[in-house]
């Protein structure tokens, strides 16, 4: 439930506040797509990871890209 929320947020912002703005995020995919995805596999975990990526995302950082790392890939070698 709580993941639906979080989740429903970012797509709020992605779909009716982030056009308003000229693109500007460093990395690939942005910081809000990467949000949701971590919350969407990861739940409070996502929370987590998605706070640290924008405590990363600053003027001193190369961006590039990063990718949320799913349950499934992270099986696989």
């Amino acid at each position: 439930m709580i993941r639906k929320i979080c989740v429903g947020a970012i797509r709020f912002y992605q779909k009716w506040i982030s056009p308003s703005f000229a693109p500007r995020c460093k990395y690939y995919p942005s910081c809000s797509s990467y949000a949701a995805t971590a919350i969407e596999n990861y739940g409070i975990k996502g929370v987590a990871m998605a706070t640290w990526r924008l405590v990363r995302c600053n003027p001193w950082s190369h961006g590039g890209v990063d990718y949320v790392i799913t349950k499934e890939k992270a099986g696989t070698n």
